[in-house]
C-alpha cells in the first residue's frame, strides 16, 4: 500500500456516555476530525448514544468506525480482562455488528474498527489477542479496515490475513522506549498542554516515527493521528494539532476519502 505523507488522518474515540451520562464535547470535536471512533456498548455508549453520534458524523462528513472494548463499563475499559482468545472474538463480533446496524440506522457506513483501551494496548503487546480481534472483523466484513497502534502485533497479523490497515499514534500519550504507550497515572503519561502536543505530532508525522520518553525515534508509519475526547482539554488539543498539521501543509482526511 502507497502511504501519502501530504495527507494525515485524525481520529477520535466518541459516543462514550452512557444514558443520561455524557463523556466529552463530540460535536466539538467532529468539527475537527476526519475520523471518529464510536463506543459500542460494552466500555461506553448505548444504542441510543451510538445512533446520535454516527447521524452527528454523518452530517460533518466524518468517517466513522467501530470500538469495541472490554466489558468494563466501571473501569472504562481501560482495565485488562482474562478472555480466551475465541472469546474475545466473539466480544468484538458481537460489537462491531452492532456498531454497522446503528450506522446503516443513522444513513452512515462503518469504514473500520480500532480496539478500545486495555483490549487496544493488548493488540500491541499480545500476538493472541491481536489475532482474535483481526479474526472477528474478517468474520464480520473484511472490508473494514483495521485502525492499529503503530509497531503493534497486529499490523502484521492484519495484513497477512488481507485485512487492510492504518497505524495510529496518540497525540496525547508518551511512548515508552519499547514504542508502547506508557501506563496513565504514571507521570507524563497524559499530554495536556495543546501546544506541546501539536509540536510533538508534527515532529513524529515529519520524521514518521514515534518520540519515547527517553529520547528516541522509533521508526514507523503513521497514517492517523489520535485525539482523546475524553480529556479535560481534549478540544484545544485536537484543534492545536490540527492546525499545526495544515500550517505544515498536510491535508487533513480519512484514508477512505483519499481513497476514494
Amino acid at each position: 500500500m502507497t502511504v501519502d505523507v501530504r495527507c494525515i488522518d485524525l481520529n477520535s474515540d466518541m459516543g462514550e456516555g452512557f444514558g443520561a451520562w455524557e463523556m466529552g464535547d463530540d460535536s466539538a470535536i467532529l468539527d475537527i476530525v476526519s475520523t471518529a471512533n464510536v463506543a459500542c456498548g460494552f466500555h461506553a455508549g448505548d444504542p441510543h448514544i451510538m445512533a446520535r453520534t454516527f447521524a452527528l458524523a454523518r452530517d460533518k462528513g466524518v468517517a466513522v468506525g467501530a470500538h469495541p472494548a472490554f466489558p468494563d463499563l466501571w473501569g472504562f475499559g481501560r482495565r485488562s480482562m482474562v478472555f480466551s482468545a475465541a472469546e474475545i472474538e466473539r466480544l468484538v463480533a458481537y460489537q462491531v455488528g452492532a456498531a454497522q446496524a446503528l450506522a446503516a440506522y443513522a444513513g452512515h457506513r462503518l469504514t473500520h474498527v480500532k480496539a478500545h483501551g486495555a483490549l487496544g494496548n493488548l493488540t500491541q503487546t499480545d500476538e493472541a489477542v491481536a489475532r482474535a480481534v483481526c479474526r472477528a472483523v474478517k468474520a464480520v466484513d473484511p472490508s473494514l479496515t483495521c485502525l492499529v497502534i503503530a509497531l503493534g502485533h497486529q499490523a502484521r497479523i492484519a495484513a497477512e490475513m488481507g485485512l487492510d490497515t492504518r497505524s495510529e499514534i496518540f497525540a496525547d500519550r508518551a511512548y515508552t522506549a519499547a514504542g508502547h504507550l506508557l501506563k496513565r497515572g504514571l507521570p507524563g503519561a497524559v499530554i495536556h498542554d495543546p501546544a506541546e502536543a501539536a509540536a510533538r505530532v508534527l515532529r513524529m508525522v515529519r520524521a514518521q516515527a514515534l518520540e519515547t520518553v527517553d529520547g528516541e525515534s522509533l521508526a514507523c508509519r503513521i497514517d492517523s493521528v489520535c485525539v482523546h475526547s475524553d480529556t479535560p482539554a481534549a478540544v484545544a488539543i485536537a484543534r492545536a494539532v490540527r492546525d499545526a498539521l495544515q500550517a505544515d501543509g498536510l491535508h487533513i482526511g480519512s484514508w477512505t476519502r483519499s481513497a476514494a
